[in-house]
């Protein structure tokens, strides 16, 4: 398919744009502390990075119930907020990236794990919420890799799936992308590795978000 016809890039947040990674691990584990439950390694917490919150914390503790999840959720909800607030760290070049391809004319959207709450949050501590036409948070219908976000995102910009694509750094990105029939693109910067994005067949892995315009600038796919 010509790449002209890419009217829409939906980007996830935490660990595509924003450089969430350590804030996340630390107030998932204080959380995981207060509950006194067993601990999670760095590497156990980065796995679940992407997906809503009960989801997450379903993938950590499969043996509790959704009573101790939602608990659990509530407290890290407080440590982040007290932990991160006014510290949201983009990586580099996104600003100038989103720019670039904000001239360009492309429709661009948010689809992610965050709440709404903490999306809202990050978008005005960064100064991008007017780069994005439509936002969709996790708390607001199904989550990753659930094709809802994208279905909502495309409904309200009247785009299809053949001309929209789904950048992310995790796997939960890639699936809900396949689920949807949005083309899926990934970066290795993120949480999860390259090697493991791959094994879900993106069309391309940028090792930098400001790859995309150049790739997009590229006539066919």
């Amino acid at each position: 398919m010509p790449k002209q016809d890419i009217k829409l890039l939906v980007f996830d947040w935490d660990g595509t744009l924003a450089d969430s990674e350590l804030f996340i691990v630390n107030a998932m584990q204080a959380a995981i502390q207060q509950h006194d439950l067993e601990m999670r390694t760095r590497d156990e917490i980065r796995n679940i990075i992407g997906l809503g919150l009960m989801e997450a914390a379903a993938v950590l503790f499969p043996d509790q119930g959704q009573t101790k999840h939602q608990l659990l959720t509530d407290s890290y909800r407080q440590h982040y907020s007290r932990s991160a607030k006014g510290k949201t760290i983009l990586f580099p070049d996104v600003i100038k990236t989103l720019a670039k391809l904000q001239k360009q004319d492309y429709k661009m959207a948010i689809a992610t794990g965050k709440s709404r709450k903490g999306l809202d949050n990050s978008l005005q501590e960064t100064g991008t919420r007017d780069f994005f036409h439509v936002t969709r948070c996790a708390d607001e219908t199904f989550s990753k890799p659930h094709p809802q976000m994208l279905f909502d995102i495309m409904e309200q910009l009247f785009v299809g799936p053949e001309n929209t694509i789904m950048i992310g750094d995790s796997e939960y990105d890639l699936l809900m992308a396949r689920n949807a029939n949005v083309t899926p693109v990934a970066v290795s910067y993120g949480t999860q590795s390259r090697e493991r994005l791959l094994v879900h067949n993106p069309l391309i892995c940028l090792d930098r978000l400001d790859e995309l315009p150049a790739w997009l600038a590229c006539n066919i796919y």
